[in-house]
């Protein structure tokens, strides 16, 4: 079970009952920011400091090396992220 720790703020543990890492991320923190949940607009951008992430679809947004989309993406491993 891939654990998801947030700078600056406790893990978060994807047990893979929740479709992506922005549901689990929605649990611990309702304020995230997101808009579509399918990787178009880019609302949810979120840096990737450490770990390895999967796509469930590949995102129309732009992504910038070093970011990821939690809304269309699963954790392969323990990782480590910035919300800004």
């Amino acid at each position: 079970m891939p654990e998801i720790t947030v700078a600056g703020q406790a893990a978060i543990s994807f047990d893979g009952s929740q479709p992506s890492i922005l549901h689990s991320l929605e649990q611990q923190l309702p304020d995230i920011s997101y808009q579509c949940r399918e990787g178009y607009c880019g609302a949810c951008r979120c840096k990737l400091l450490s770990g390895s992430i999967q796509y469930l679809h590949e995102p129309l947004a732009f992504v910038r090396q070093g970011e990821f989309l939690p809304c269309c993406s699963v954790p392969l491993t323990d990782i480590h992220i910035e919300i800004p």
